[in-house]
């Protein structure tokens, strides 16, 4: 038995928390909120966040930091936009070489560092892994069979694949943190245009493409950063694709429909509470394109939709105008 904490109480924090003790670890569930923490202990359920879920009676919540860090894993679940705030005050109270995997999925608006590097720099003495793949956060707390990338230095990658491996989780092991960080964060991009497509009703055949050209530009960004392309292969890259780009569950892709729909940007963030992580990420994949002089032309239309007020039949006609290309480039 393994006593791990997640920090984050959102929908998919609490899925892990819930996975995790339902496999008979010590499970720990941090909320920044102290009112979110006491609904939760009262109800027996995140309302806020996973209502269809019972929690199970052995998860530990709290509001207190200091509680949360006595733990042999930390799995932080803290949006990315968010994660610097939180490692400030995480940093203080975690021991030398304590385990921390990111479980986010984004790169930081503000400088354009990948989550490893924002951990880097404010924790340095703890270990960072990252935990990345197709995963909705309702099918994992229902028990359904599920699997992710662990990404991890050597160091540390035994461990936690054998500590957080799980029935309905199996999680394949990598040390590829850049690759798998980078699919984790465009996918969301992505799969906003998916979501277009699939407003404009243009098809399955139109989805495909696009996702597929997507994989192009992922594999770009990727190996430009000193990401590894196989790694795009497994479920941090085409699995999290396949479903982020498939279904209305995912938040990215509904983003996406409702775009096509005419609405705009503000209103559709306005009416959620939950993070929509693809329009930040958006902007920052544009400047990380820009900076290493790569052409991503599908991450570009969608950043032009949400913040230049392109019309989406218009990103859709200068994708199909552009100049074909050799299969792979």
């Amino acid at each position: 038995m393994t006593h791990i904490s997640v920090i984050g109480a959102g929908a998919w924090g609490t899925a892990l928390a819930q996975t995790y003790a339902m496999a008979g670890h010590h499970v720990t569930l941090w909320a920044r909120e102290e009112k979110l923490a006491q609904a939760m202990i009262q109800d027996g359920k995140n309302n806020a966040y996973l209502p269809q879920i019972t929690l199970a009676p052995n998860i530990n919540i709290t509001n207190d930091l200091s509680i949360a860090v006595q733990a042999d894993v930390l799995l932080n679940v803290i949006p990315a936009q968010y994660l610097r705030a939180n490692l400030q005050q995480l940093a203080p109270l975690l021991r030398d070489k304590q385990p921390v995997v990111i479980c986010a999925k984004g790169i930081e608006i503000s400088s354009h560092h990948l989550l490893s590097d924002v951990f880097s720099e404010i924790c340095p003495k703890a270990s960072c892994a990252i935990l990345s793949g197709p995963n909705f956060a309702l099918d994992i707390a229902s028990g359904k069979p599920s699997a992710a990338t662990l990404a991890a230095p050597e160091d540390i990658g035994s461990f936690l694949q054998s500590a957080l491996s799980s029935k309905n989780l199996r999680l394949y092991a990598t040390t590829d943190m850049v690759g798998t960080q980078i699919a984790g964060a465009i996918k969301n991009v992505i799969a906003i245009a998916a979501g277009i497509c699939h407003g404009l009703e243009f098809g399955d055949s139109a989805r495909a493409a696009l996702v597929t050209r997507g994989i192009a530009e992922i594999a770009r960004l990727s190996v430009a950063l000193g990401g590894q392309r196989d790694t795009l292969l497994g479920q941090c890259g085409v699995g999290d694709l396949m479903l982020t780009c498939s279904s209305l569950q995912s938040r990215n892709f509904s983003f996406g429909v409702a775009l096509a729909s005419g609405k705009s940007p503000q209103d559709i963030l306005a009416a959620r509470t939950s993070v929509t992580e693809g329009v930040t990420t958006a902007k920052a994949a544009r400047s990380l394109a820009h900076d290493n002089k790569l052409e991503m032309p599908i991450v570009e239309s969608v950043y032009a939709c949400i913040y230049e007020g392109l019309p989406v039949l218009d990103a859709v006609s200068n994708i199909l105008n552009r100049p074909t290309k050799n299969e792979g480039a």
